[in-house]
């Protein structure tokens, strides 16, 4: 049996219309759903040091709302390649902030990047609706039952390795069909600890311990990770993959960006990640509008 039949018999074929995060119902067949992303750290590849202040953060997720963004999402730890990881308090020490100044001038729903529970765990309890694990609740799966106790949304990403070691030398036999497996697994521990099966979003981790060839590959085949029978979100914002190809810095990605995600939005992907949020804003109605047609 090869493991992309074995991967067969544990996903669905039913794509997602909806996903819930505490008092928010997303419509995911309506319209592709818009992630303005802002780093709270020194060390983010795309814009680290730019908002360690919070009313500077505070005036960039107002900015980004208003130019379109969909949800919000903060970071108080880089996950980029290479970086170290950073104690849950001083993750907090940036979040916290930002995250009481905004969340009552805030309709949509605000997600927070994190893997550790401690931290889920208090952004929740301050209003965030959404977790984000890149680590894609390895483990025991103590997130998970965080978020499932307090009804929030969770995205489960796929990472090989960490991010000290996730860019040194990743190897795949069929980067589509083990990416896939892994997100069933993970999805499938998460409903165990009790989170909603409607609250689940998976993300194959672009730039995550994958070469440029694997980047493509799964932009390239993004469709099959719908037979997982969760919304899909893609975050090619700025990455590598972009640099690879285009051979860019990072300041320079913003067309090959917008051409990722095109391609994710035309094969169904419900979420994008993003950075420049008007850009994307414009580049995703003007596709949902054809799809639509």
């Amino acid at each position: 049996m090869t493991q992309q039949t074995q991967v067969s018999q544990i996903v669905s074929d039913d794509r997602s219309t909806s996903f819930r995060c505490r008092d928010h119902r997303l419509d995911v067949q309506e319209k592709t759903w818009i992630v303005g992303v802002l780093n709270i750290t020194p060390d983010s590849f795309s814009d680290g040091g730019r908002f360690l202040d919070p009313g500077a953060a505070g005036d960039q997720a107002m900015r980004m709302v208003e130019e379109g963004a969909d949800i919000l999402e903060f970071g108080g730890e880089s996950t980029r390649p290479g970086a170290v990881p950073v104690p849950a308090d001083e993750e907090l020490r940036r979040i916290l902030p930002v995250l009481r100044e905004l969340r009552p001038k805030l309709v949509i729903p605000v997600a927070v990047d994190t893997y550790k529970p401690e931290v889920a765990r208090a952004v929740l309890e301050e209003g965030a609706d959404i977790i984000n694990d890149v680590y894609g609740v390895r483990g025991e799966g103590r997130l998970a039952a965080v978020v499932a106790e307090k009804r929030a949304g969770l995205v489960i990403m796929h990472m090989k390795g960490t991010p000290q070691d996730m860019q040194i030398e990743p190897r795949y036999d069929d980067v589509v069909s083990e990416v896939s497996a892994f997100l069933a697994d993970r999805v499938a521990l998460a409903e165990r600890m009790g989170v909603d099966p409607q609250s689940i979003i998976v993300d194959p981790g672009l730039g995550f311990g994958k070469r440029s060839r694997d980047n493509l590959a799964l932009l390239r085949h993004l469709e099959e990770f719908h037979r997982l029978g969760k919304p899909i979100m893609v975050g090619p914002s700025r990455k590598s993959l972009v640099g690879d190809v285009l051979n860019l810095p990072v300041e320079q990605r913003q067309h090959g960006t917008a051409a990722c995600i095109a391609a994710a939005v035309w094969q169904g992907a419900a979420f994008v990640r993003v950075h420049e949020v008007r850009p994307c804003a414009h580049l995703v109605r003007m596709l949902d509008a054809i799809r639509r047609a």
